[in-house]
């Protein structure tokens, strides 16, 4: 069902606001400790130093607040890599940006020992722009120049070079594989408020940046002809969008490690709801964005309870089938 109306559009997003609120609710409920509604209301508002308080404020919410932000980024930056390549399967995963940024910290963990949030932080970052820059010089070459298929072959070969280099450092030290493993899967497990408060300026500032060329993507897509003659400066506009995009998925994998198929699943979800106009798809994708990791969080609790499945394996058994799909239909 697509919404046509501008007020049918707003009464749509205020709804994921919402369902966004609810979902992030039921976090603070459910998992191996089952809480009830009137223990996580107390532990906000009469907070006496019990387990099921010190859980809720100090596991539960840091984990629904990051599930929230980082599954609103990696749908707000597949949306931007979408439009940026008109390649329909392009996602900050598929196209090597999540690797690139992984690869980085570990070489910074490793090798420099370097484990403070701000410097790890910055470290994501180079790591997703340096892998963009390969995919996108792989993708460009030859005289037919950049393809949609052409990027996706080069971004599923530079995330197979960065995951292969990771995995060669990690198995030459037993130890760092033991501790790096469980987040080279992508979770949200066990983060802290500071890590998300250390990058959430970052994210914020490509979340504006999305915002404000919104505008500018929609005739971007239109085709660098249309855009030109239109009197847009589309080297400029990709420019932009490209910072947002690294700003976006290097501060989500910098919070929790490499999640996948969020940044392909969730834009071509509210396309079908809202069209191609990009000033409605970056807000819906943010709150569907972050209900969908939100949701898969709290299914990951209780897959192999009393163990935990790593959120990434949850949107990775949603987002493969998809993925598949959308390449069998053409990418249409």
């Amino acid at each position: 069902m697509q919404l046509h109306s501008k007020n049918g559009k707003v009464a749509g997003l205020v709804l994921g606001v919402i369902l966004l609120l609810i979902v992030n609710f039921l976090s603070l409920v459910l998992g191996y400790t089952d809480l009830t509604i009137h223990t996580v209301i107390d532990a906000f508002t009469q907070f006496d130093g019990s387990n099921e308080h010190i859980i809720i404020q100090d596991v539960r919410l840091p984990r629904a607040l990051i599930g929230t932000v980082v599954g609103a980024s990696l749908a707000i930056a597949g949306a931007l890599l979408q439009a940026l390549t008109r390649n329909p399967l392009a996602s900050p995963d598929i196209l090597g940006f999540n690797a690139g940024a992984s690869f980085f910290i570990v070489v910074a963990l490793m090798l420099f020992s370097i484990s403070s949030l701000q410097a790890t932080t910055w470290i994501a970052f180079l790591g997703a722009m340096i892998a963009g820059l390969l995919v996108y010089f792989l993708g460009s070459v030859g005289r037919d120049g950049m393809t949609p298929i052409k990027m996706t072959l080069s971004g599923a070969a530079i995330a197979a070079l960065f995951g292969s280099l990771t995995q060669g450092l990690l198995v030459m030290d037993e130890s760092a594989l033991d501790q790096m493993l469980f987040w080279m899967s992508g979770s949200v497990q066990g983060r802290k408020l500071d890590i998300l408060l250390s990058v959430l300026p970052y994210i914020v500032i490509g979340v504006v940046i999305a915002l404000t060329i919104a505008t500018k993507i929609n005739i971007l897509t239109m085709g660098d002809d249309v855009a030109k003659g239109l009197g847009q400066r589309t080297g400029f506009v990709k420019l932009v969008t490209g910072i947002a995009i690294i700003l976006l998925a290097g501060g989500s994998v910098a919070i929790a490690g490499p999640i996948g198929f969020i940044g392909i699943v969730v834009p071509h979800i509210v396309r079908t709801v809202v069209g191609n106009d990009y000033r409605w798809i970056i807000p819906y994708c943010a709150i569907v964005g972050g209900i969908f990791l939100v949701i898969a969080d709290i299914g990951a609790r209780y897959v192999l309870m009393p163990e935990e499945v790593p959120v990434g394996i949850m949107t990775a058994l949603v987002g493969i089938p998809f993925f598949i799909y959308i390449a069998r239909k053409g990418g249409k």
